[in-house]
């Protein structure tokens, strides 16, 4: 088995570090035709969710 190579991951370490700053948000929409449930995904900076779940 080969080894992974552990230097490729580390090259860009100011944009991973950017990266932890946003986050994935999932919510059910409930459809207006049939009443099932859909999910609908975003990714918002993490200063953002609260007014975006608030529907601001």
């Amino acid at each position: 088995m080969a080894k992974a190579a552990k230097t490729a991951i580390k090259k860009d370490l100011k944009a991973s570090a950017e990266a932890k700053n946003w986050t994935k948000v999932i919510r059910a929409v409930r459809s207006p035709k049939s009443g099932a449930y859909t999910f609908k995904e975003q990714i918002i900076h993490k200063d953002k969710v609260k007014d975006h779940l608030a529907g601001k």
